[in-house]
């Protein structure tokens, strides 16, 4: 075989050069071309190949091939998807549209299914992968929903039209705990326990209807929380529900465990829920206790004061503590905006100094149920709502009037739930010993 230069620069250069260079080239050209000549091992791998052309200007396919390598893991990036970030004022028409594909291809998009619509509402930051077909039109799309699941949007096995699915992750639970003694405020010893924000609402709510957390917290209450950790392929990726949780407030123990429903219950298995809540608002401090006189800040007198006042930012959201029909929904110079519930025949509760009112004559509320806005109508020194509480028309200080025995679990769950309760119960008395031996 032999390779022919002529007309060449590459030649012409060739003559200038020393001999001894002309030399050595020489003999390394000699060495190269007797390796092209031998054949490979084996030989026969290339003997039954058929023979073929190749033209020139023409671009062939090269087709690899991967080894089922558990090594070998294919990223998004390696499986040709691309990279869209979310912009301010962006819609899925806007992101195909510097992706170069159609409005065509955007409409097939959104009839994909029902999960589709989700792509409606796309928020800044969030990110879409697409992912061509082999022309170059739409293919695959992937939009992240949340840490477990991810809306794909890909043609059916007929290849004529998009179908959307889910693909979720499996979350791994885990428990972890927290404890706490109250110094200064209970939300603070939430946070030095460890505890998020919303934990430490969501526990205030667990025991909303036994303890009143802006007038009955003193320094030297405990707690004690066993909560869930969710993660997915060994990554933390937030925070379950509480499963178990005791409170000690003014020497008294208040526990509860979630049920497989999501409720909590006593151990007991007597439901957390009650008729009433301990406070209609939540904020983190009040202006006076119950007591039987008091001066008015205004009147410039000594008289009874029957209720709770519960100071906050006017505008604050005031919930109806239990279920009833709303009797009076009013405005007078003393009251200022007011609304009395009442609840059966037997408790009414009255929330006086409101801002503004939110329920009229003859509705019905839901306990939980915004009522009305926190303000300083009326004869009120400043901004906070004032709670009464009457059993059969006599006031009754709302903090310690003996109410209805919550319902007990259903008698077909009993058995699983005392058995959950004792699971928890044994967790939350571990915590207790873990923390002990940590002093």
């Amino acid at each position: 075989m032999r390779m022919i230069l002529k007309n060449s620069a590459v030649v012409k250069n060739l003559k200038h050069l020393p001999k001894p260079h002309r030399t050595g080239l020489a003999i390394a050209s000699a060495f190269l071309g007797a390796l092209i000549l031998l054949p490979s091992d084996p030989v026969e791998a290339s003997r039954h190949q058929e023979a073929f052309t190749l033209d020139a200007g023409v671009r062939y396919p090269i087709e690899l091939s991967i080894t089922d390598s558990p090594d070998i893991v294919l990223t998004e990036d390696d499986s040709n998807w691309d990279r869209y970030e979310v912009r301010s004022g962006d819609t899925l028409a806007k992101i195909f549209k510097r992706a170069g594909l159609s409005a065509r291809d955007v409409y097939n998009v959104t009839q994909a299914g029902e999960l589709a619509k989700t792509l409606v509402t796309l928020l800044p930051g969030d990110e879409l992968f697409l992912r061509p077909s082999a022309q170059g039109g739409f293919g695959e799309l992937k939009y992240r929903l949340s840490a477990t699941e991810t809306l794909l949007i890909q043609p059916d096995k007929s290849g004529e039209k998009l179908i959307a699915d889910l693909e979720k992750k499996d979350v791994d639970v885990r428990y972890n705990f927290a404890q706490g003694e109250i110094d200064s405020s209970f939300w603070n010893a939430g946070v030095d326990a460890g505890l998020s924000n919303n934990q430490i609402m969501h526990l205030a709510g667990i025991f909303g209807w036994d303890i009143d957390f802006a007038m009955e917290i003193r320094r030297g209450d405990t707690f004690n929380v066993v909560y869930e950790e969710h993660y997915i392929d060994g990554e933390f990726v937030g925070y379950g529900d509480i499963v178990a949780a005791e409170f000690v407030n003014r020497g008294e123990r208040f526990a509860a465990i979630q049920h497989t429903d999501g409720n909590y219950y006593t151990p007991e298995g007597r439901s957390m829920r009650k008729s009433f809540l301990k406070a209609p608002v939540n904020f983190k401090y009040v202006s006076s206790n119950f007591t039987k006189a008091r001066f008015h800040p205004v009147q410039k007198r000594w008289k009874a004061h029957r209720g709770t006042d519960y100071v906050a930012a006017v505008g604050t959201p005031v919930m109806a503590t239990g279920d009833g029909k709303v009797v009076k929904s009013s405005y007078d110079k003393y009251n200022g905006h007011h609304v009395f519930v009442q609840h059966g025949e037997k408790y009414t509760t009255k929330y006086l100094h409101f801002t503004k009112r939110a329920v009229k004559v003859g509705e019905t509320v839901k306990q939980g149920q915004t009522i009305g806005y926190l303000g300083s109508t009326g004869l009120a020194s400043g901004p906070h709502v004032h709670y009464e509480f009457l059993v059969d028309g006599v006031h009754r200080n709302p903090r310690t009037v003996e109410l209805p025995k919550a319902r007990p679990i259903a008698s077909e769950e009993r058995e699983e739930f005392m058995q959950i309760a004792e699971n928890r119960l044994a967790q939350l008395d571990t915590t207790k010993r873990i923390m002990l031996a940590m002093k």
